[in-house]
């Protein structure tokens, strides 16, 4: 059992907090909003996320603490994360918040005796733990890195709406630092996932890991979304029936020992859409452009990535174009709001750009999303977007239903549809209808 502190109670660390405490380790996660702390010594997580409120339920109190004071909690501690965020302004990284908890861990280590590892789980560009973190943390400490306390990188993998489950059974965890007292550390804190594939490097290849791993997963997307836009522009293709031939090789698709064929789960981000969102991929695909720049090495490449991302949902005004000669008026529904199913997160949801469109060319929009309501009440005004309470009102009366995330309850939407009188037309921007279930269907890369 280890004694952590986790500096930052946002997606990644009340998730990380809440998993570690419920290995057995006491966990101290540290705000300095007193009511997100005081949400969640109460066991409400300030976000949804599947499983977690559960989680809290079972730990706060015992051995999980929600506190504002980070000095008393380092000193209560043998290893911090940082987990604060690390947004991208338009030009590079916003590494304000890193900065700042920096100092404040300094000056804590200061008044702190014996060996103390700071860890940045925070998604940041390569050197930054070394050149940002460290430096910060030696000024306000008066302490030597590597002597009196370590630095050290451990990227997170999780994705919203299943990071419970990501995070207690990685697919591999990455542990950097420069020095092998911080590796110790960080390696007996994991050493309870057993059989699990651990990488030990620096803390400038553990970040790098980061951000090579999550602009493979933009480039899958955007490569399905250029596919699936020649098959619409070609006709007589369906972008569904290339992409089950692409995932069928043995790349996607290998074989068990028995014979049988199981199909990687990296193939699901090939497959045709209207964009990805979220606050990972976005920001941290622009932010490794901007850092590539900034070296003097261009990233055309990933330059290309978001581009086609920032086209794609005006592919959904496109095919709703194919039914309407004006928009005007027209009563338009949004099924899902989140960037992803299972998840309250609208951050760069390609819902915004599609409303905001529709917005522009005069439709009357209602929307319906299981649990992001509330997010979309901050961004877009009741005169502007109706939110509907059940999926059944939200396509009652509707002339066009456009589906953008992939919630599993919208597969009776065909059902729904079938009944109306006219059937609404629907655009389905995730490709999870069957098409011949409905006899108004329009699909990205049909």
């Amino acid at each position: 059992m280890m004694r952590i502190s986790v500096a930052g109670t946002g997606y990644v660390g009340l998730v990380t907090g809440a998993c570690l405490a419920s290995q057995g380790h006491h966990v101290l996660c540290v705000d300095t909003d007193p009511k997100k702390i005081d949400e969640i010594n109460a066991a409400r997580p300030p976000f949804y996320e599947t499983g977690l409120k559960s989680l809290l339920e079972k730990t706060i109190g015992k051995n999980l603490f929600a506190t504002t004071n980070l000095h008393e909690s380092i000193l209560d501690s043998e290893i911090t994360f940082i987990t604060v965020g690390t947004p991208f302004d338009g030009k590079e990284i916003d590494l304000a918040y890193v900065k700042e908890v920096s100092v404040q861990i300094g000056l804590a280590l200061k008044d702190k005796p014996g060996y103390h590892a700071v860890v940045v789980k925070s998604t940041v560009v390569p050197g930054t733990s070394d050149e940002v973190v460290l430096p910060i943390l030696e000024e306000k400490s008066g302490k030597t890195a590597g002597r009196d306390f370590g630095v050290g990188m451990n990227p997170e993998f999780l994705t919203e709406g299943q990071a419970i489950a990501d995070f207690m059974n990685p697919d591999r965890i990455v542990l950097g630092a420069n020095e092998e007292k911080t590796m110790e550390i960080l390696s007996n804190l994991y050493s309870a996932f057993e059989g699990v594939p651990i990488i030990r490097t620096n803390c400038r290849t553990a970040e790098m890991i980061k951000y090579a791993s999550n602009a493979l997963l933009a480039l899958q997307i955007s490569y399905a979304n250029e596919i699936a836009n020649l098959c619409s522009a070609l006709g007589s293709i369906d972008a569904v029936d290339v992409m089950k031939g692409v995932h069928s090789s043995y790349y996607l698709s290998p074989k068990t020992g028995d014979g049988s064929r199981i199909t990687a789960p990296i193939a699901s981000f090939l497959e045709a859409g209207c964009g990805f969102g979220g606050s990972c991929l976005p920001k941290d695909v622009k932010a490794l452009i901007a850092h590539g720049e900034k070296h003097g090495n261009a990233m055309p490449l990933l330059n290309a990535v978001i581009e086609t991302n920032r086209r794609q949902p005006m592919e959904v005004i496109r095919l709703l174009g194919k039914h309407f000669s004006s928009l005007m008026n027209v009563r338009i529904t949004i099924l899902g709001l989140s960037f992803k199913p299972d998840t309250d997160d609208m951050r760069e949801s390609p819902a915004i750009p599609i409303i905001q469109a529709l917005l522009e060319r005069g439709a009357i929009l209602k929307a319906y999303d299981p649990v992001a309501g509330h997010e979309a009440r901050k961004l877009f005004q009741s005169d502007q977007l109706s939110l509907c309470e059940t999926l059944e009102e939200a396509i009652v009366g509707a002339d066009g239903v456009v589906l953008v995330t992939r919630w599993g309850q919208f597969r009776y939407v065909p059902e729904l549809i079938t009944k109306m009188n006219p059937c609404a037309v629907l655009v389905d921007g995730r490709r999870m209808i069957d098409k011949r279930l409905l006899s108004r269907y329009e699909g990205i890369g049909l």
